[in-house]
């Protein structure tokens, strides 16, 4: 009996894919579960798994060809005979004898059976220079890129982004992280690093300043009173933001467990769309790549979102003293419509408070 295979339902905002490869040929034994195919959304990669165990007989879709949600991809046979009910017996009585014409018979020809062929895009082919070793690709965009670029330009074009600036002294985090690192890492099983601290400094901060928290939907503001952080994670695919849920509610080690089972996951292709869905205020470190200084583009809905760079020893005034010390400027983009200036300048100046006496931080002040 042919099984057909489909693809699975998708969430409300996305509504294809693009079939990336397919992992068996037709002819070929495939046990229930395995993965025929990837399915390569708008944010995440989906597996398409064998619904019964057969031979793959015939696949509808090629290599790259864009599908929708519960559309027929391919079928198995899986070797069950297909049980027809039992044909009627017609009485004798009931026949009609066959109308004999005197015109005569042309046989009509044979109309050929069209088998559908998979839809495989072709091959990039370079542009070869006249010069020696000089050459150009032409690849097509994947769909996370093509989606990250349309959500960037979209970004721009919806809200009045404005990008205010500070820059926090990080010697008492990183004193704090070099006392208690091997007791953290003992009692735990993980490093305590950076972003825990940024995550907390900027709920407290959301706290004080609940319209950075907001977001504008039509005609209307969306206050909402709980805190799920956006954290930007880089892969060799793009970038992504997994949510970190409920963030007020989690202690240092499991805003680090938590990240740290992003950015592996994000890498093998694993995290789920309701991982990436959603979300009330983002977190993008480009001080990872040695970024000094940018302005980060706002992940709608959202109305803002902090960037956080390298960490650069530079002289400052402190106490009537030049010292130099761990600085690090940080930046806070934000939807000026909603977002007053004065604000979001508060805002920067509550995480920088925070971040310089981190122990308000563990204790919750």
């Amino acid at each position: 009996m042919l099984i057909e295979v489909k693809t699975p339902e998708l969430s409300d905002s996305i509504t294809e894919g693009t079939l990336l490869e397919w992992h068996f040929e037709i002819g070929a034994k495939v046990q229930r579960d395995a993965t025929l195919i990837d399915l390569e959304t708008d944010k995440v990669i989906l597996e398409i798994s064998a619904p019964a165990s057969g031979v793959l007989v015939e696949t509808l879709r090629g290599n790259g060809a864009v599908v929708h949600a519960g559309e027929v991809i391919a079928r198995i046979d899986d070797g069950v005979p297909n049980t027809l009910p039992p044909s009627i017996p017609v009485e004798p009585s009931a026949v009609t004898a066959p109308v004999v014409s005197s015109a005569p018979v042309v046989p009509t020809p044979p109309v050929p059976t069209v088998l559908a062929q998979p839809e495989f895009p072709r091959s990039p082919a370079p542009v070869i220079d006249s010069r020696q070793g000089r050459s150009e690709r032409r690849t097509p965009m994947t769909r996370l890129r093509a989606r990250i670029a349309e959500r960037l330009v979209a970004a721009q074009h919806t809200a009045a982004i404005l990008t205010t600036f500070n820059e926090v002294n990080m010697q008492p985090v990183m004193d704090l992280r070099a006392r208690y690192q091997a007791d953290f890492q003992r009692e735990h099983g993980i490093k305590l690093g950076f972003m825990s601290f940024f995550v907390k400094a900027a709920v407290l901060a959301l706290q004080q300043f609940p319209v950075v928290n907001a977001r504008i939907d039509g005609g209307d503001i969306v206050q909402q009173d709980y805190y799920d952080i956006g954290i930007a994670v880089s892969t060799s695919r793009g970038l992504v933001v997994p949510i970190l849920r409920d963030a007020d509610c989690k202690h240092f080690a499991e805003i680090e467990r938590a990240i740290g089972d992003f950015a592996q996951r994000a890498e093998a292709l694993e995290l789920t769309l309701e991982e990436l869905s959603g979300g009330t205020f983002s977190i993008s470190n480009g001080g990872v790549f040695g970024s000094l200084l940018s302005t980060p583009i706002l992940n709608p809905p959202q109305s803002a979102i902090l960037g956080m760079h390298t960490i650069q020893q530079r002289p400052i005034a402190e106490n009537g003293q030049v010292v130099i010390r761990p600085m690090m400027y940080v930046a806070l983009s934000y939807d000026h419509r909603l977002i007053d200036g004065r604000d979001a300048v508060r805002f920067l100046v509550e995480m920088k408070t925070a971040l310089e006496d981190p122990t308000r931080l563990m204790l919750g002040i």
